[in-house]
């Protein structure tokens, strides 16, 4: 069982531009999202929350992030 998972979001690290993204596999509000690249903190995951449920900028991003976050 992994302590923490990934997922991407659609608004990069401002440390280095990734998307991708690491938090608890537990994903409590509270929660702290960190790059997965830089390791920096990011956000709050009921923060990462409400930019997962506004969407993407483009059809092409919705479509990547569709497919990596499938199991979330």
């Amino acid at each position: 069982m992994s302590l923490s998972e990934d997922l991407r979001l659609p608004v990069g690290c401002p440390g280095c531009g990734s998307r991708l993204m690491r938090v608890s596999s537990t994903r409590n509000p509270d929660d702290r999202v960190r790059c997965a690249s830089c390791q920096r903190f990011v956000c709050l995951y009921h923060e990462a929350s409400k930019v997962l449920k506004k969407g993407p900028g483009s059809e092409s991003e919705a479509l990547i992030e569709k497919a990596f976050n499938r199991g979330s």
